[in-house]
Order: structure tokens, then sequence, then C-alpha cells
């Protein structure tokens, strides 16, 4: 299987979107708004596409703030919140990949290409992860550690 990987740009919401939709079952009008509010990092997103130029592959990153995607842990943990709030961090705020490209090596591939940039500008990646979602274990496995959780998300920290 080939495929090439290209950094996404704000003309990619749209696909986003429809991605989101279509695997998490999101109502569109609400990932709509959150692709338009949550700070997207695009140019550390990235796109995966076939020999086809279909898309198989989304890894979107985002700079939004911990507490806005859980607002509960400023009550909950005010100093866990500041501490990590005190570190540079960007979030994965969604990472899709077709199903027939489930357990190769694109999702390894498509992490490994902005590695560099996480590197060198931030101390940690943010991951909320829906716990009706199967990919609790996959962060687990790359290091990631929970650090709080509310009623909709397991949140993790993968340090760098």
């Amino acid at each position: 299987m080939s495929y090439t990987l290209q950094r996404m740009t704000e003309a990619d919401a749209p696909l986003t979107v429809d991605w989101m939709v279509r695997q998490y079952g999101f109502d569109r009008h609400e990932v709509e708004d959150w692709v338009r509010n949550l700070h997207f990092n695009w140019p550390l997103s990235v796109k995966a596409l076939d020999e086809n130029g279909d898309v198989i592959g989304l890894l979107n990153m985002s700079d939004y703030r911990i507490e806005e995607e859980t607002p509960q842990i400023l009550k909950d943990e005010p100093e866990l919140l500041k501490s990590l709030n005190s570190q540079r961090y960007t979030a994965v705020f969604s990472f899709i990949v077709a199903e027939k490209y489930r357990g190769t090596s694109l999702n390894y591939d498509m992490l490994m290409s902005i590695m560099p940039e996480l590197k060198s500008n931030y101390d940690f990646v943010f991951i909320p992860v829906l716990h009706r979602l199967k990919t609790h274990q996959y962060w687990q496995r790359w290091g990631a550690k929970e650090f709080y959780r509310d009623e909709n998300c397991v949140y993790y920290k993968l340090k760098i």
C-alpha cells in the first residue's frame, strides 16, 4: 500500500467535518462549530492520500486549552490545570484512519511526520479520548498517561 502525507490547511476544514461526522456520528453543526472555534493548528495537521489521491487518514492538531475541552477540571483540579498550562502543549483533536488502513503503519507514519516539530515546540501532547472509543490502548502504548477523566473523556498527556 502506498500513500503520501500532506500538511493540511484551513481549506481542509470541510474534509475534517465530513470525516468526523462519518467516523464518530457527531452532529455536523456541532463539529463545524468545533472546527471553527477550537484553534486548529492546520500547519501541524496531516492528511494521508492513497495512490488515487483519495484521503485515507487525518490527524488534526489543535492549540485549544485543556479547560476548553473539560471546564470541569477548573473545579476539580485547579492546581493540576495550572501546572499543565505552565507548559507548552498542543492537542490531538482528531485522528482518523480509513478502515482498510487500520493495523498498518499509516497512523505511525502520520504521527512521526510531525514529531520533529512536536519535539522542538512542545513539552507534551494533550489527548482527549471519548470513553466509547477504542483508541485508549493505542495512546497508552505510545506512553500517554491519564491525568484526568470526566463523564465524557479520559484525558492523556504524552510527554515529548
